[in-house]
């Protein structure tokens, strides 16, 4: 009778998360967004830097200094910085992270979405720079008597309308059709990079997830034990929600490669489901019971993170 050897655990974990990156390959495609924004500080000139220098005795050349170009917490000026934080945070909460830079992968399910919530960030974002526009003289009057001597009108522009901009673009991560015919090896080596990278990918994906639920356990199980001057510690009710809109990120963009880290995003979800901040902050017992139980999973992610340095050399696909 024959006996079927299964493959040691590290190489079936190196295999399945070589799957598991061709799977991600196949679901995902990237997506790149630009961002153009206006300077708002500038490095003071060496004749400057020399006059400030000369106030404390010290050398121009190791001093460094610069000037705020305008106002900043202006509150048209703070509308328009907002819709850019949106626009990055969807761009980021709906995607995973890729090995280069500046690039995540989107779900080719959920594209249309995104696409749709960027386009809405775009309109939303000329319609309040329109409003920052208009009262951009009196920013720029307004930095004239603020900054004195260091004011200079070459460093403004008659309009900062054309200043903003969100783009995005959907760059390749697959190697060019024609490389098959005209080079069959290199569109060969070049698939098995992809193929890397996309494994590599992986990898990264799950060590964001866990560092990112680590964060948000530590800081809600902190701020529910112990006391603070004899009463239970104050916090805030995004300690909840941030925790419970990760776990609901995590079950829309998980790609289930890592049964541990799986498991313990599990165990969060039971422990907080249904709970409240209310409830927290009124029920002793609840506060206790959710807070024995985060710091459990604390624990067992710190040994899971500990443990990841050398888990990852090992499943690492041999080149």
């Amino acid at each position: 009778m024959s006996t079927i050897l299964e493959p040691p655990t590290q190489e079936r974990e190196a295999l399945q998360r070589s799957t598991v990156g061709e799977q991600l390959q196949s679901a995902t495609t990237a997506i790149r967004l630009h961002v153009r924004w206006p300077g708002v500080r500038k490095t003071l000139s060496q004749g400057q830097r020399q006059l400030a220098a000369g106030a404390f005795s010290a050398d121009a050349k190791v001093l460094s200094a610069g000037k705020k170009l305008f106002d900043t917490t202006h509150p048209v000026f703070r509308t328009v910085s907002a819709v850019k934080s949106k626009a990055v945070a969807c761009w980021r909460d709906q995607t995973l992270p890729y090995v280069e830079p500046g690039i995540r992968l989107v779900r080719r399910n959920t594209v249309e979405t995104l696409e749709t919530q960027l386009r809405e960030a775009q309109v939303e974002l000329r319609d309040t720079v329109r409003n920052l526009d208009r009262c951009w003289g009196e920013l720029v009057d307004q930095a004239r008597k603020r900054l004195g001597d260091l004011f200079d009108v070459t460093d403004y522009l008659p309009s900062i309308a054309d200043e903003f901009e969100i783009s995005w673009d959907y760059p390749a991560t697959t190697p060019p059709d024609y490389l098959r015919s005209v080079a069959p090896e290199i569109y060969e080596s070049e698939c098995n990079r992809v193929r890397e990278r996309f494994t590599e990918a992986v990898k990264i994906a799950e060590t964001a997830f866990a560092e990112e639920l680590g964060s948000l356990v530590s800081h809600l199980a902190e701020r529910l034990s112990g006391e603070s001057d004899g009463k239970p510690k104050v916090f805030r009710d995004t300690a909840v929600t941030n925790l419970n809109e990760f776990l609901e990120r995590f079950r829309r963009l998980s790609i289930g490669t890592d049964e541990s880290l799986e498991q313990l995003v599990d165990q969060a979800r039971s422990l907080v489901a249904g709970v409240v901040p209310e409830d927290l902050r009124q029920r002793e017992s609840l506060r206790q019971q959710i807070s024995n139980g985060l710091t459990r999973i604390e624990a067992s992610l710190d040994g899971y993170m500990t443990d990841r340095p050398r888990r990852n050399i090992i499943r690492r696909p041999a080149s």
